[in-house]
């Protein structure tokens, strides 16, 4: 009878070994959630500097989030961001489907037509702390998928048109859009710990406190 209770014991033992020794499951991290307002105050402010920036510094697409589904950063996006879902084909070709591009208000039914716009430009992130990171982590940035709002699918004209510019030279030609385009910004500037110039951060705050005073900028820092 005592073998028979310390083999119980050593077995309970055992068993508790696993769930005591195991690492504590890592909640995902609590989004901040503030005002416009109190979210530019929050972005550093520093001059700019573009020396050394080149495209290629900044890896993309990539595997994207799943790599086995056969899809780039590229596609997963436009699967993602569909208001009525295309047609995975063999080799993650897309067909039908449609978007809407909220840059420009215009409905698009061809991912062809689309680009997926970093909403912080690579040349503006290298500009604003980007220049001083790890390849790893600008091929991080340059595929994020971890904030819904760091890349987002839009006409190839509104996005050619945006650039490398900053609000102070850019905004959304679909005024409705400004202030949703301006929250994003700053949420991408402040998940990456990137910093503004004066003239950017004197056009953020020109919306924050006027049109776009009732924007809420929801963010979480990038591991």
């Amino acid at each position: 009878m005592i073998k028979n209770f310390v083999r119980g014991a050593s077995a309970l033992s055992l068993a508790l070994v696993p769930l005591l020794s195991a690492p504590a499951a890592q909640a995902a991290p609590a989004a901040e959630v503030t005002t416009l307002a109190d979210a530019v105050g929050l972005v550093q402010v520093t001059e700019e500097d573009r020396t050394g920036y080149t495209r290629s510094s900044f890896k993309h697409w990539n595997s994207g989030d799943d790599a086995t589904d056969g899809c780039n950063t590229r596609t997963e996006v436009l699967i993602s961001e569909a208001v009525v879902a295309p047609t995975v084909e063999a080799g993650c070709k897309l067909s039908g489907g449609t978007w809407r591009s909220y840059y420009d208000g215009q409905e698009v039914t061809s991912a062809g037509a689309l680009d997926i716009d970093h909403m912080v430009p690579l040349a503006e992130a290298w500009d604003s702390g980007a220049s001083g990171w790890t390849a790893a982590r600008r091929e991080a940035y340059a595929n994020d998928q971890g904030s819904t709002v760091s890349l987002v699918a839009v006409t190839a004209r509104s996005n050619r048109q945006k650039s490398d510019q900053d609000p102070a030279d850019w905004m959304p030609p679909s005024p409705e859009a400004q202030c949703r385009y301006v929250g994003e910004w700053v949420s991408t500037k402040l998940r990456w710990q990137l910093t503004a110039d004066d003239r950017e951060l004197e056009a953020l705050k020109v919306y924050a406190e006027g049109p776009c005073e009732d924007t809420i900028v929801r963010y979480t820092h990038a591991a």
